[in-house]
């Protein structure tokens, strides 16, 4: 198929220079022809022939010249192709290149016959080409050769050429189009995989076949440079490599806060110690004598020498970025091509944890194969280990859903290799997590019937979990985890509140049975509500905090796994996080039911979206720290909104002027400047409302995370049901790569759609 195009091609291109080489030949004709006319007409006036004749010997000679022109066009008289090709030989031989031999019977499309960048136009040349045309022949005016067309031609074809050249001759798909003899280069977007319209696995089983390339390892130590030194007590010392990589790490961090607090300096130099040789931990017995400020100015350097890397520079990285990204990034999957999620094992470095922890300065070990357990299917490639290595172990369990898995040393929990949130395995989780929390939706009310009945129950540890369970339900706590003393930050969940975490009040603020709570939570985000509740709450609440210390247990005979399991029976598959999910789910569809209208506009209806995922966040205590530009953002923010003020302004002065106008004229020209304003002025005020609309949205976020209920605890079909209704695009509420974590929701759910 590609084979007649580049015939075809050739035998168009052999024309058009064929009838170029004619042009070339008639310019130079048309001067003789004109200067023989003006001979002819005055020998006309002097011997005054009769015009008719010569017409007729004119007519003749030039039908005898179309004829000869045809012969040649045809290819019927040999001589005449001969001395064509003679003649186009000598027009090639310019440029001193032979002519290119055919292939495969045919010339190449792709080969450029004729040089026109480089072609020098000779008039001597140009006369020697030149074939007698008759008189009549004057009144034909040949076109002009247009150089940068053919210049841009000529470039056209060269770059086909090169393109060509190098690669080897592909066969052409059926269904695929074909254009000038190759393939487009453009791509047709990959269909994507709709998992969620074929049947679910039963029995546990994740997956059938599982292939991947394994981790990518951090790289090796790069010791620093001969200039770059550290220092003791005011001496140089020369660090071991193992003992200068450790140091490095709190050298990159000395001007951040942490290594200033006091249990980061001695748990980082009690690891220092154990990476330094006897020699250095003999000298080297108190970190106040060390000096890491070269280490620190070097990485400083480094760092900025990144920021001012040329765009080449960044490219070149980019794209080694991307290969890897190829070969180690995907995975194949039942046949299908899934993205992995966090295929690069995290580099050694210095613990920081959250808030306060325990454990922060502490040395983060290099993972090493040795370390990792890798998972694929048995009848796949297995992935091979750096060369001189091998991995700790090789699994075929297709009952779980990671890659690869290695036990970190610092909490000695166990980190995962997982795949992308857009593919099937996590999208499948999604819609189990929220679908179990439709499943809640149905029997909630028997459940909160059965925790109020259970408050006045005369063992106490029901009362306990009852009340646990009432705080679980209306305030989203997480339940929280058993943990050793001091292995963590002191941080804590509903069944691990003690006495000093709450304070009861009998009224306050005007409410009655008042309960104050201020401790740590998740990630050591402080939670502080001020909530009223039921009377007999507040009564059971007074009994459990009876003869107890600041630092004793609230709940004394509840934890986590009493709870789960009570939670089990009440509803197969329930836990307490259910109960956060789906009270997070309802609350957005109440509240965008309640704050939004389709006669709003876009900018507005985005505002009550925000709104209602704002008391979502709130809800489950999502904090954050304001920004550090929100406050220079503000300023140019308001900045906007005060010169559209004044631009509003301006408009209505110019509408009021206009309509003055028009009442004294009373035309149509000047009905017409009306309406222009009026047009300017909506304009205007629209543009003014979405800049404070902006200022709005941004004011009541500065410290709620809107981000972390959106994607872990909303329903997505939710959203993408209101967006279908009120005409808002999807892109407004997820960016790209949320689209493609809810890609199932977004097909799924209709306009009509609740939760």
């Amino acid at each position: 198929m590609s084979g007649d195009h580049s015939h075809n091609d050739s035998q168009i291109d052999s024309g058009s220079r064929h009838n170029d080489s004619h042009k070339h030949k008639d310019k130079y004709k048309d001067k003789e022809h004109k200067h023989k006319d003006h001979k002819k007409d005055k020998e006309r006036e002097k011997s005054k022939y009769s015009n008719s004749e010569h017409r007729d010997s004119s007519d003749k000679k030039h039908r005898d010249k179309d004829k000869e022109r045809l012969k040649l066009k045809d290819g019927s008289s040999d001589k005449q192709k001969d001395k064509h090709k003679e003649k186009k030989k000598e027009e090639r031989s310019f440029d001193g290149k032979p002519k290119k031999e055919k292939e495969n019977g045919f010339e190449s499309p792709f080969i450029k016959s004729e040089p026109e960048n480089d072609f020098y136009h000779s008039p001597k040349h140009e006369k020697s080409l030149k074939r007698e045309r008759d008189d009549d022949d004057a009144e034909f005016k040949p076109k002009k050769i247009k150089t940068e067309e053919r210049e841009k031609k000529a470039k056209k074809r060269k770059q086909e050429e090169e393109d060509i050249k190098p690669k080897k001759k592909t066969k052409v798909k059926k269904g695929e189009a074909v254009t000038d003899g190759k393939k487009k280069a453009k791509k047709e977007p990959e269909e994507k995989w709709k998992w969620w319209e074929e049947e679910r696995y039963t029995d546990g089983v994740k997956w059938k076949f599982l292939e991947h390339k394994g981790p990518v390892f951090a790289p090796p130590y790069e010791p620093l440079p001969s200039n770059v030194k550290f220092y003791y007590d005011g001496k140089y010392m020369k660090l071991s490599p193992g003992a200068e990589e450790v140091a490095t790490f709190f050298a990159k961090m000395l001007d951040h806060e942490y290594t200033t607090k006091d249990v980061f300096r001695k748990n980082f130099f009690k690891d220092w110690r154990k990476e330094m040789t006897s020699e250095e931990k003999s000298k080297l017995t108190d970190l106040n004598k060390c000096d890491f400020s070269e280490m620190s100015e070097y990485f400083k350097a480094q760092s900025e020498a990144r920021k001012a890397m040329t765009k080449e520079e960044k490219l070149k990285i980019k794209m080694e970025n991307e290969r890897i990204l190829q070969e180690y990034g995907f995975c194949v999957m039942d046949n299908h091509k899934e993205r992995i999620a966090n295929f690069r094992i995290e580099p050694p470095g210095l613990f920081r944890g959250r808030g306060d922890h325990p454990k922060m300065g502490m040395l983060k070990r290099r993972i090493r194969p040795e370390d990792i357990i890798i998972n694929c299917s048995k009848d796949s490639k297995h992935p091979k280990p750096p060369p001189g290595t091998k991995w700790k172990e090789v699994r075929h369990d297709n009952k779980v859903t990671w890659l690869v898995s290695w036990t970190e040393n610092i909490q000695g929990s166990i980190k995962y290799i997982m795949l992308n949130p857009s593919s099937r395995i996590k999208g499948e989780k999604d819609w189990q997590k929220y679908e179990m929390a439709r499943r809640l939706k149905k029997c909630v009310d028997r459940i909160r019937a059965q925790y109020r009945e259970d408050w006045k129950s005369k063992e106490m540890r029901i009362r306990q979990r009852a009340v646990a369970l009432y705080f679980i339900d209306k305030l989203a706590l997480r339940a929280g985890n058993e943990k050793e003393e001091g292995e963590t930050a002191d941080t804590v969940g509903c069944c691990s509140l003690r006495v000093e975490h709450l304070t009861l009040h009998q009224e306050m603020d005007g409410q009655e049975y008042v309960v104050e709570f201020d401790f740590l939570g998740k990630d050591s985000i402080r939670y502080y509500n001020k909530v009223p509740v039921e009377k007999r709450v507040f009564k059971n609440l007074q009994l459990f905090m009876e003869d107890k210390e600041p630092e004793d247990d609230l709940f004394d005979r509840l934890n986590t796994s009493i709870l789960n399991k009570h939670l089990q029976e009440l509803m197969d598959g329930l836990t307490a996080k259910v109960f956060r999910t789906y009270n997070a789910s309802i609350t957005l569809q109440q509240q965008l039911n309640e704050l939004t209208t389709s006669e709003d506009n876009v900018p507005a209806k985005i505002l009550s979206y925000n709104r209602a995922n704002r008391a979502v966040a709130i809800l489950c205590n999502h904090q954050r720290a304001p920004p550090k530009t929100f406050e220079k953002s503000m300023q140019n923010l308001q900045t906007k909104i005060d010169a559209k003020k004044e631009q509003l302004a301006d408009a209505k002065r110019e509408l009021k002027s206009a309509k003055a106008d028009a009442k004294v004229r009373r035309d149509e020209k000047s009905k017409k400047a009306v309406e222009s304003k009026k047009k300017a002025v909506q304009r205007i005020e629209e543009q003014l409302m979405k800049l404070e609309v902006q200022a709005t949205d941004r004011e009541e976020n500065k410290q709620i995370a809107l981000g972390t209920s959106k994607l872990n605890y909303l329903d997505p079909r939710i959203s993408v049901a209101w967006c279908k209704k009120l005409g808002v695009p999807i892109e407004k509420i997820y960016n790209k790569t949320q689209r493609e974590k809810f890609a199932w929701a977004i097909d799924m759910a209709e306009k009509d759609y609740e939760f």
